[in-house]
């Protein structure tokens, strides 16, 4: 007889209690401890690289941006993740009796990997789209260059374009902000990959 393991559930309290010990982050799904991998020198790179661009034309305005570490409530289906990027607008909203956790990113960012890019692309983005002020999704390939854009276009409408030439400019309208995809993939070796 094959008897299958029984996956504990832990409450928020329980799941916050052990993140903020943990050395390592983990995301919280509806009674679930999920950890998450490590990410490899290309995914670093294209986050880091987004970022950098982001704050930059960010500069002065007012927004917050954030890079992998920025823990994200999205209450509607008990969930907490941390986006690669996010862009909230100030003053940030933080989930209530936290001030480690916000809750009204306007614009998210996520690095495919190959364990990953299923869940970013479907459970994780209805998650996303649960939240009032999320406004636009980038979805970035780190194994070859391939951009996937999502923008709302209005309630429960939203627009896809995708990208594959380096060479093409981004416009992330919600932020009025130009990036050219070559930007996002400076110093990515795919050969590594």
């Amino acid at each position: 007889m094959i008897t299958q393991t029984e996956t504990k559930h832990y409450t928020i309290d329980e799941y916050l209690e052990l993140e903020i010990a943990s050395e390592i982050r983990s995301e919280y799904c509806n009674g679930e401890i999920i950890p998450m991998t490590g990410g490899t020198p290309n995914h670093n790179d294209i986050a880091g690289n987004l970022y950098i661009l982001l704050k930059s034309a960010l500069k002065g305005k007012d927004y917050r941006t954030f890079y992998v570490d920025q823990r994200l409530w999205i209450p509607s289906v008990s969930l907490y993740t941390y986006p690669d990027v996010m862009v909230l607008p100030k003053p940030l909203e933080l989930q209530t009796g936290r001030k480690d956790t916000v809750v009204n990113p306007y614009f998210i960012a996520e690095i495919l990997s190959k364990s990953t890019q299923n869940y970013d692309r479907s459970e994780k983005f209805v998650a996303y789209r649960s939240i009032p002020t999320f406004q636009e999704y980038l979805l970035i390939d780190q194994y070859h260059i391939h951009v996937e854009h999502h923008v709302k276009t209005a309630a429960h409408q939203w627009l896809f374009s995708e990208y594959d030439d380096p060479t093409v400019t981004l416009s992330l309208s919600t932020l009025e902000v130009q990036i050219q995809i070559s930007e996002l993939y400076e110093n990515i070796d795919f050969s590594t990959v």
